[in-house]
């Protein structure tokens, strides 16, 4: 494996911030909260921080015994692991590939082994697999930024696309099931940062490799998946069209059968055809989802709330608002701070505003905005600008 130009310990500082999915003034916010208060009236902006890390991962300074210290609280490391770790293989490999550098999940024997399958692909195992799967499931919370998620995703794809190309036919197949997914789960994330065109670019990625890996389960998860790229794209037909194939599709899974139904249900209801809408979403809610037996060896994630986040948006397409606004209420009182939430109040909003209920639609607009914005919540921003002209109005009285 190729040599790197700079110390050994400032490509661990960087490998270590960017599996944490840290930014470089993420990393200075933590170095200033690591700190006691004293020490913390002392240190610099945050912009001079940032540009203090950018420094120290060149590795044109390293950092003094204050800022060593403040690293090792905020990575929760000591000294050693940190700045003289022995694993110099492992801080390469990952330096040049971009895969993220994932504290205490794996040993060192791990790490080791699939270094040096990325350098000979003829060495890639079920264990390799079984790294890169791990690493997917990892980066799979929708606690995670989506924008952050692509970042740490992106050259896994890269990777394990090498991989499988050079490696030897047993490992093949599973290669291709972890890159589809991989994709897939990219395509989502474009999806919420409101990138369509890249969305759609990665579907198409992941339906390939599921074909190459002859899953059918894959290929009609892929399917599904995309159908539920197009719900706000005008064209009921193609979503129907796409929804229909993943749930008609050979050994498709009783849970995977019932999210299709329900994408189906959106394409129904674009087209205002209600009382077929109506009908594949009693279908979907009498399948079986969770706990339902499937042995396919796939990262599939069947949330609990899609069903009825699904139907409420069905009904808000078909002008039935109070019926959505029980649904969104009842599923968002202990709904998490995430980018998914944030789309479920922005469509909440949506549905108080075909009420007419202007000043419960602009209040929980401002809640939607303001976790969008905390959450990289871009589709939610997009639905918010929909329903609201005045969506600049809410972000001034925000920012005050």
């Amino acid at each position: 494996m190729a040599a790197i130009d700079i110390p050994t310990w400032a490509a661990r500082l960087r490998a270590w911030r960017r599996g944490r999915l840290w930014s470089r003034q993420d990393l200075g916010e933590k170095l200033t909260e690591a700190a006691d208060e004293t020490t913390r009236d002392r240190l610099p902006s945050q912009e001079k921080l940032s540009e203090m890390v950018r420094s120290w991962e060149a590795g044109e300074q390293r950092p003094d015994e204050l800022y060593s210290e403040l690293f090792c609280r905020a990575f929760n490391m000591n000294e050693a692991e940190l700045f003289s770790g022995e694993a110099a293989g492992t801080t390469l490999w990952h330096h040049l590939t971009g895969i993220p550098l994932m504290a205490g999940t794996f040993s060192a024997e791990d790490e080791e082994r699939t270094g040096r399958a990325i350098e000979d692909p003829k060495r890639a195992d079920d264990r390799t697999a079984a790294y890169f799967e791990t690493v997917l499931r990892a980066y799979s919370r929708p606690d995670l930024r989506p924008a952050r998620t692509i970042n740490a995703l992106s050259p896994v794809f890269a990777a394990i696309d090498g991989l499988r190309r050079d490696s030897r036919s047993g490992i093949h197949r599973a290669l291709l099931r972890i890159s589809s997914q991989d994709a897939e789960l990219i395509s989502r994330m474009h999806y919420e940062t409101g990138n369509l065109d890249e969305a759609l670019a990665w579907s198409d990625r992941a339906l390939l490799a599921a074909h190459q890996a002859g899953d059918e389960r894959l290929v009609a998860y892929t399917l599904a998946r995309r159908a539920g790229l197009q719900d706000n794209q005008g064209n009921p037909e193609q979503l129907i069209g796409l929804a229909v194939a993943a749930r008609e599709h050979v050994l498709s899974p009783p849970p995977l059968e019932a999210m299709a139904r329900r994408h189906e249900a959106q394409g129904h209801a674009m087209a205002g055809a209600e009382d077929m809408c109506h009908r594949r979403l009693e279908e979907s809610a009498e399948a079986p989802r969770e706990g339902s037996k499937d042995d396919t060896p796939i990262v599939f994630d069947y949330p609990a709330w899609l069903h009825n986040a699904l139907a409420a948006g069905c009904l808000i397409q078909l002008h039935h608002p109070a019926d959505a606004i029980e649904i969104l209420e009842r599923d968002l009182s202990a709904a998490p701070s995430n980018y998914l939430t944030a789309y479920n109040m922005a469509r909440l909003a949506h549905a108080y505003a075909d009420a007419h209920e202007s000043e419960r639609s602009a209040g929980i607009a401002r809640q939607a905005l303001s976790l969008s914005r905390q959450t990289g919540a871009s589709r939610a921003m997009e639905e918010l600008r929909i329903i609201h002209d005045d969506l600049h109005r809410w972000s001034h009285s925000h920012s005050h």
